[in-house]
């Protein structure tokens, strides 16, 4: 295993460990910058309206996200696993 796998399962190890929304506020607000933390935010607000049904027109409209990252939103809800396991 290469050391960057090793990394990315030490972040996932520790994200697993936190206890509560104090505690994952308090970890990503140290981990990412305000920019990116609102960027994760607009990716899973993309998600739930494409889980909803809206079309990408929508989606632009009521987010703030560029068409290059929601088509990757796109294809993650359409063939991932996170987004419809963890998102309702």
């Amino acid at each position: 295993m290469s050391s960057n796998n090793t990394d990315i399962k030490e972040l996932y190890s520790l994200v697993l460990s936190l206890e509560n929304i104090t505690d994952c506020k308090d970890l990503f607000e140290d981990l990412c910058t305000n920019k990116e933390l609102e960027q994760m935010a607009q990716r899973i607000k993309a998600a739930k309206l494409l889980l909803k049904g809206n079309t990408y027109n929508q989606v632009m409209e009521q987010c703030d996200i560029s068409s290059a990252t929601l088509s990757r939103v796109s294809r993650c809800v359409q063939y991932g696993n996170g987004y419809k396991k963890f998102i309702k």
